[in-house]
């Protein structure tokens, strides 16, 4: 035999470390570059490439070891391994860290340089293989390196433990999957590669670091999977698809050279869960792909239908302007004439402009409640229009409310007594607010007038309470009512009971709707109460108090 010779491995170590070491270091590399390729070469991207690069590296160094039978070729190779094996655990952990919290801390990156520092110096030494038994090619390993590439092993789990933990925290549902999967699969991929080196050096049956590399594939089968699934980095339906392909030709062409009946049951098995998981892959990968070109459309629909809905909305918006706009010019220039009408009427009747014979006397009093009707509705209106324009001023002054409710009862009192009904005011202390006078006052002739329109027999009366925070004017009626499932929507614009119309025709729907604004305006509230169709209402104003 040549003295630089080893005798060569049986055909069956032959073959399982041909099979244990191409196909992940082939799945490996194309996983990594696919990535660099379709991040534009990301930092995450760039990492993952280096730690599969590392492994890879490992596994051709080993491959070499195994299949070589010069010693010069096997003794290098040997020598850097266990170097190797320190870099690529270190990178991994150091892509976990990017993957799971998006950057690695300087003390943990400082960590890692001090852990490749050791494993380095002993290897460019020379003192990382001691003695060579040439004549089976096998080697007796430095022990501290031995020990101490375990620590880095463990070392490199341990970082990746704290980014698990740290990224735990505050991430979503669909991150914790993520990290998860990938964590778990990289701390298997450990687990196995660590375990069968650990035992292979320390028994010297090298053979069983084979038998772990071979089941790698499967976890980095499990890795591929994850990285596809959850899109870490962009994968498409083609890449996938190519990948698949590669895993199935990869395990499947070895049954082309195995001979013996175990090496041939070994790859069988692979292939079928290697053909399983490939087919479960491409047909999420399908899926994935159809549902993303699916909400694609949609989106691309929705963009168009949103550009259209906003052109309508913008089309409206200037409508709505228009509206009130029309509706302020509208209600200041009918203003005007109603009040001189109104103004001619109340001189006709007091016999300024002498003496009104008794049948005009009627006639003329129609035209005073029309247009104080009409001089109501057109101050609703300016009213909407202010508000719903933000123009709403507020002349806050402090006055005492009881004394505003009896006024109001008075001047409206006439109106309730041609419909023969009692409008009265229960006595009330001073009760003080700081309000605007017109707008509050505005809000309760509102109510008290819908009161008597409403109400057909009986009377209403008006009530003024308080407590330590809060002033309530309370308006009951012995009215039509209102039904449980409209009290509700009463304040809405344009709202009114139904059955209002049976007994009021006039009635515009507006009236609470300004009341309600102009009560929140003042940071108080107003609402109706009822015990039902024909049976009353109650209308409640509250507002804050001076204490």
């Amino acid at each position: 035999m040549d003295i630089n010779t080893c005798y060569e491995t049986t055909h069956f170590y032959h073959t399982i470390a041909y099979y244990s070491h191409l196909v992940p270091t082939a799945i490996g590399l194309f996983l990594s570059i696919y990535a660099l390729i379709r991040t534009k070469f990301s930092r995450l991207a760039v990492v993952f490439f280096a730690f599969t690069f590392g492994f890879s590296l490992w596994l051709i160094g080993d491959l070499i070891v195994w299949t070589q039978s010069d010693y010069n070729v096997v003794y290098y190779f040997w020598s850097w391994l266990d170097f190797i094996n320190v870099i690529f655990f270190i990178l991994g952990a150091y892509f976990f860290g990017l993957l799971a919290r998006g950057q690695v801390s300087a003390w943990e990156k400082g960590i890692m340089v001090l852990l490749t520092i050791p494993a380095f110096a002993i290897t460019v030494t020379g003192n990382s293989v001691l003695d060579f038994y040439q004549p089976v090619c096998e080697a007796t390993n430095n022990g501290w390196l031995t020990h101490y590439k375990l620590f880095a092993e463990a070392s490199s789990a341990a970082l990746m433990l704290v980014s698990f933990v740290l990224a735990w925290k505050g991430s979503d549902l669909r991150k914790r999957v993520q990290v998860s999967v990938i964590g778990l699969a990289i701390l298997l991929f450990y687990s196995v590669f660590a375990g069968t080196e650990y035992i292979a050096s320390m028994t010297g049956v090298y053979e069983t670091n084979l038998y772990g590399l071979f089941i790698l594939p499967l976890f980095l089968i499990i890795m591929t999977f994850a990285i596809t699934d959850l899109r870490l980095f962009q994968f498409r339906f083609v890449g996938t698809q190519v990948l698949a392909y590669i895993l199935i030709v990869m395990v499947g062409s070895q049954l082309l050279y195995v001979q013996d009946a175990t090496d041939q049951t070994l790859s069988l098995v692979t292939l079928a869960m290697t053909l399983f998981i490939g087919l479960m892959l491409i047909e999420n990968a399908k899926r994935e792909a159809e549902a993303r070109v699916q909400i694609e459309e949609l989106a691309a629909t929705l963009r168009k239908t949103n550009n259209q809905l906003d052109q309508a909305n913008s089309h409206l918006k200037e409508l709505d302007q228009m509206k009130d706009e029309f509706l302020s010019i509208a209600s200041h220039q009918l203003r005007a004439p109603i009040t001189a009408v109104r103004g001619y009427a109340a001189n006709l009747s007091d016999g300024t402009y002498g003496v009104v014979p008794d049948y005009f006397k009627e006639p003329i009093e129609t035209i005073m409640e029309a247009t104080r009707m009409m001089a109501t509705s057109i101050e609703d209106y300016l009213n909407i229009s202010r508000i719903e324009q933000g123009r709403m001023k507020y002349e806050k002054s402090e006055f005492d409310l009881a004394h505003l409710v009896e006024t109001v009862v008075q001047e409206l009192g006439p109106i309730a007594s041609k419909k023969d009904l009692a409008l009265s005011a229960t006595p009330s202390e001073d009760v003080m607010v700081r309000a605007d006078i017109g707008k509050i006052k505005q809000v309760i002739v509102n109510i008290v007038d819908n009161a008597i329109k409403y109400t057909e027999k009986g009377g209403i009366k008006v009530a003024v309470e308080k407590d330590t925070e809060h002033v309530r004017i309370v308006v009951s009626d012995t009215g039509v009512g209102i039904p449980a499932d409209e009290i509700a929507i009463l304040f809405d614009k344009f709202t009114r009971a139904r059955g209002a119309n049976k007994v009021n025709t006039t009635g515009t729907g507006l009236g609470l709707y300004v009341a309600k604004q102009l009560v929140a305006g003042h940071n108080g509230k107003v609402w109706a109460e009822s015990d039902g169709a024909g049976k009353g209402s109650r209308f409640i104003i509250e507002l804050p108090r001076i204490v």
